[in-house]
């Protein structure tokens, strides 16, 4: 059979299109750092200046209150946001694995009709309206103690994580063959010790892929924060709504707000890679 050999043009076009496609979707991320790196004067003139002198007072102003590390008495504002967000996003995706990994192994070993159902309700929390919800959910919590409390916002974060979690993870658990269960079964394994010792470190790269999921859609979630917290859980993404003030809008300071609460997820996707890679192609080749 005659091979087919593409035109030094269309590998040009091609090649030519790739790059457009990486200016595209980098060039707002390097608009955003280079925000954060000028004066304030420097980001609103016009026309735009792409060279200017760096300077990091909009991290020293978000960071340290604008103070320097002798001065500093209390935790600044964003970084305490920070923190409200990892005690959140890592409860949340935690919560979710206790809960839903078992789920997702009985839903996903049990493929009837009925599991299918619910497999669809879990996903269709996923896809609904957030505000459908939440106003009635903040009449609840009110009653119940829960609003701006952190146990609060990891059960409302459920309704990010948990679905994501079970179909994430079904996926998954039915690439696992059935074989290895059954050969545990007649060697006198539970149901439990199957799932714990032998599925579990299975599957472990897919678990890795659901938690690295759910917790960046949790992390950049903002309408949980902005209706379901106050000043004691406020999460990153309410955080930087604080530069926004009455009189101006602190387009370096939010700029660098952005910068910092993009870093934890950026972290744990490199240096997770590993399983995520692995749990996206986990199954492709058997």
């Amino acid at each position: 059979m005659k091979s087919l050999k593409r035109h030094p043009a269309q590998t040009i076009l091609r090649y030519l299109c790739y790059a457009l496609l990486l200016v595209i979707v980098l060039f707002p991320l390097y608009w955003i750092l280079m925000m954060s790196l000028k004066d304030f004067k420097d980001i609103v003139s016009y026309p735009p200046k792409f060279t200017f002198t760096p300077t990091l007072k909009n991290y020293r102003n978000v960071l340290l209150g604008g103070r320097s590390l002798k001065e500093l008495t209390a935790t600044p504002d964003f970084i305490r946001y920070v923190l409200n967000s990892c005690i959140i996003s890592f409860g949340a995706v935690l919560l979710s694995l206790i809960l839903g990994l078992p789920a997702a192994y009985v839903l996903a070993r049990n493929d009837t009709k009925a599991n299918r159902s619910i497999a669809s309700n879990f996903m269709s929390y996923r896809f609904a309206p957030e505000l459908a919800v939440l106003l009635s959910l903040y009449s609840i919590y009110k009653k119940l103690g829960l609003y701006d409390t952190f146990v609060g916002m990891i059960l409302v974060h459920q309704l990010i994580t948990l679905p994501l979690t079970i179909w994430i993870s079904m996926g998954f658990f039915r690439d696992v063959p059935k074989a290895l269960e059954e050969a545990a079964m007649l060697d006198g394994a539970d149901v439990w010790t199957i799932f714990v010792r032998i599925v579990l470190p299975v599957v472990k790269p897919g678990i890795g892929s659901a938690m690295i999921i759910s917790f960046i859609y949790s992390w950049n979630n903002l309408l949980f924060g902005l209706i379901m917290s106050g000043g004691s859980t406020m999460p990153v993404t309410m955080g930087i709504l604080q530069t926004m003030t009455f009189d101006q809008i602190k387009w370096g300071e939010m700029a660098a707000c952005a910068v910092i609460s993009a870093l934890p997820g950026v972290c744990i996707a490199v240096f997770a890679q590993k399983f995520l890679v692995k749990g996206l192609t986990m199954g492709a080749v058997k």
